[in-house]
Parts: C-alpha cells; structure tokens; sequence
C-alpha cells in the first residue's frame, strides 16, 4: 500500500548526498539483477518489465523522490547494456571513469550554463583554458589553436563542414570515403552542400591516388573529409600522403579523428597520427577513447579566426557594451544556446590521470584488441579479418554466411551473454568487438570466444 503522499517540497530540500547514496545503491542492485552484459530475453522482454514498472508515467500523486528514484535507477541498470562489464563490447561506448562521472554530478548540481558568462563564470574560464591546451595537442605548431566543446563527433563533423561552407560559399564540395561517418553526409544535407563525392575504399581507407585523382576533376572548393579511427574497422587513412595531395591541389582537409584522436596521449602509439597537425579542422570525442561520460565532443582547428563565422548576438546574452567592459563572449563558442560545462569531466580526468595516466589506458585497450586477435587466429573454427589497427576486432566463423553471422550476434543478445557489433567488410558480414573497456582481461576476452563458437554451435544452419 502506498504512503500518504510525500511533500512536494520533500525532493528539493533532502540533501544530494541522500539522493546519490539511494542513486548508487540501485545502481548496484540492477547491475546485480541483470548479471552480464545485458538483460535478457530481447526487446520484448525489456518493454515489458520497463511498462510493469513504471505503471503510470505520471500519476496522480506522485510516490515520492526516494522510492522514484530507487525504483527507475534499478530498473535501468538492470535493463542497461553496460559497457563497464568486459563482454559488452559493440560500440565506440566507453565505461566512463569514476572520477569523470563524480565530476559530471557536480556540473549537474551546479547547472551553470554556458551560454553567458554571468551564468558560469568559472566554467567558462575553465573551458577557454582546457580546449585552448587540447587544441594545441592536436595543432602543436599552430600559434592560437583553438577548440570548441561538442555534443560529440557528429556535431563536430557539422561545425567543420559549417565553417568550410562560411570560407568558401554554398558550391563547397565535400570528398569523402566510403568509410567515412555518416554524419558528414548528413551535415551536407542539413547545410545546403551539394551532395558529397564518395570514393570507394576496398581497403578500408582512402587511396592518396583516387583522391588526387578524383580533385583533378572537381572545379571549386574541396574539404576532404578523411577519417582517424574508422567505426567499423578502426582504420587510419595515411594523413601524410592525404594532406600532399590536398596542398598539390588546392583543397583543404579535415580530419574526423573521434575515435584515434585521443592517441595523441599515447607515447607508444601518437606517431599513428602523424599528419594530422596538417588538417585545418579536427573532431575528437572524449567519451570514446577518453572515458568520459558522454557528451564530450571537441572541434579542434588551426586557425581561431575560423570562428568568427559563430559569432552571434542577442542582446540579453552578449550586449555589446558588456562584451567591450570586457566580459566574455561565449555564443560564439557553439551552435547551442543552454549547453553544460561538459568541460569540468574533461578538465579534472586530464589533471587527474595527467598524460602518462590517460596514455597508459589507451595502450591497454590497443593491447586487449591484439591479444583478442591472437586469441581468434588460433581459434579452428574462427577467421580474422585483420589485425587491429586500433581497438576494434572483426572475426566470423570460418565459412559462415552473413545471415548465420547475424544470428550469433542476435542470439548472444537475447540470450543476455555478450554485445557485439556488426561490420561489413570486403563484402561480408563480420562480428565486431570494440575494446574500449581498460579493465577487460585475456581470461575476459577467451570467455567471448568461447561464447561465440557456443552460440554458433547452437545456432540454426
């Protein structure tokens, strides 16, 4: 039976520390109800436990902050696909580090909100600093790099393509791979770009060759949107070579680098980046290989006089005689208006693990990814498609059809045993893993083969 209804009062005047120890202990408890990587019994199942849950979405008289809170925390952790557990290896999805997730509680208390500096003053601060280092990591020749903070890769694959389309006019033509992101194709839609030029790239990256190739036969203005990190495969396309040619021709690059950006921090592995200090726009995403709860997206770029093609006014945010007594100007930092200081996670992750620390993760997981292609080359019944360029694995049973393929990944789904991705690659289906997880063992990850060859043992033929 219910008890008498709470005080509407009651859930601003408890303390954060009573909500956040109910937050963390239901989080425990479905993480303990689930029991693997993922809920059971596919999306049926899951809709049906949420609806049985959650009953009315807003009742009449509400049950109070504490038993909301418990009841709707618990049931998400039990129904999550968690990235924290070793077989949950699918996406470009990281299990965010503690520290970080502390530091975005914290964001969310304070709620500031980045679009005047009279609503965050600190924060803004605070952000100017922060991308102004990292923009210089990426550009380190650079004399005023520069970086906005983004929901992610996708809006600032659009931002890029934005500030080209500023420079250059509406006939901007956008060059892409096959392999390229889909959102640069749909930032070419959204902003009136005439539709991208797509080279085929059957080895996975684009050929320095077919680009030049391909500029000598454009007329007007070219962006080649090269990629550091392919999502399906983890692929560099060789940026050297890519930025000769867009120099020999005349067209400027920019370099979708959400996935190997943060590379940059590894001393055993930044030289795989070589080349892209040439690009003139950069993405990097910090809740891929940086363990940030998302978002955390940047746009690095080379030249901070790009961004005057942002700038914007509104006289009850950024009047003019505010901005010339000298208080900062911060609209011109996004496309968004009320945006969160996503930057604080960012800022006490790099003091708090420093270089060496943030480096040290990234090469446990591009360690994982070979022992993970060791492990499928000595399987019998398993092929590798190529050794990892990155993080990411794709393997398939050995002579398996695509529906076959498709069907393992679904019933390890369903079943609640692991998430893995799909690819497809020289024209077959492939199973993907995405080691993002630096906690992921060896034991981890025969366990995830074993599952494979189980399910493809039991799956119809």
């Amino acid at each position: 039976m219910r008890a008498a209804p709470p005080s509407p009062l009651a859930a601003r005047t408890t303390p954060l520390s009573r909500f956040l120890g109910i937050a963390l202990d239901a989080l425990r408890t479905g993480a303990e109800e689930r029991g693997g990587p993922l809920p059971a019994g596919g999306p049926a199942a899951v809709t049906a436990r949420v609806r049985d849950t959650l009953g009315a979405v807003l009742p009449e008289t509400g049950w109070g902050p504490e038993e909301a809170l418990r009841t709707l925390v618990h049931l998400v952790a039990a129904g999550a696909a968690d990235p924290a557990h070793p077989l949950c290896a699918a996406h470009l999805h990281t299990p965010p580090l503690a520290v970080a997730a502390a530091a975005d509680l914290a964001a969310t208390a304070l709620n500031p909100s980045m679009d005047s500096w009279d609503q965050a003053p600190a924060a803004s601060a605070l952000e100017a600093e922060v991308t102004a280092a990292l923009a210089a990591e990426v550009f380190p020749s650079a004399a005023r790099p520069d970086a906005l903070v983004t929901t992610g890769g996708t809006e600032a694959n659009q931002l890029a393509l934005l500030l080209a389309r500023e420079r250059h006019g509406p006939a901007l033509t956008t060059l892409t791979g096959a392999h390229t992101h889909h959102s640069v194709r749909r930032a070419a839609w959204l902003l009136g770009l005439p539709e991208p030029v797509t080279l085929p790239t059957p080895h996975g990256v684009l050929d320095p060759e077919a680009v030049a190739r391909a500029l000598a036969g454009l007329d007007g203005p070219v962006l080649l949107a090269a990629t550091a990190g392919t999502t399906d495969e983890g692929l560099i396309d060789p940026l050297p070579e890519l930025a000769d040619v867009c120099a020999a021709h005349g067209a400027e690059l920019h370099v979708d680098a959400a996935y190997g950006g943060p590379l940059l921090l590894s001393g055993t592995h930044r030289h795989l980046l070589d080349g892209l200090d040439r690009a003139r726009t950069v993405s990097l995403d910090l809740h891929k290989l940086g363990w940030q709860p998302a978002a955390a997206g940047l746009l690095a770029v080379r030249d901070p006089a790009d961004l005057a093609a942002l700038a914007h006014t509104a006289a009850y945010l950024n009047a003019g005689d505010d901005t010339e007594a000298g208080l900062p100007d911060l609209l011109g930092r996004s496309l968004r208006t009320t945006r969160r200081p996503d930057i604080l996670k960012a800022a006490v992750t790099l003091r708090a693990l420093g270089r060496t620390g943030l480096g040290a993760l990234t090469d446990l997981c591009m360690e994982r990814a070979q022992d993970l292609a060791d492990l499928v080359e000595k399987a019998p019944g398993l092929e590798l498609r190529a050794r990892p360029a990155l993080t990411t694995v794709l393997f398939r049973p050995t002579g398996a059809e695509d529906a076959r393929v498709a069907a393992i990944r679904r019933t390890l789904l369903t079943e609640g045993r692991a998430v893995l991705g799909r690819a497809r690659a020289d024209g077959r289906l492939w199973l993907k893993a995405t080691l993002l997880n630096p906690h992921t063992t060896p034991d981890d990850l025969a366990q995830l083969i074993s599952l494979v060859e189980l399910a493809e043992g039991g799956t119809d033929r």
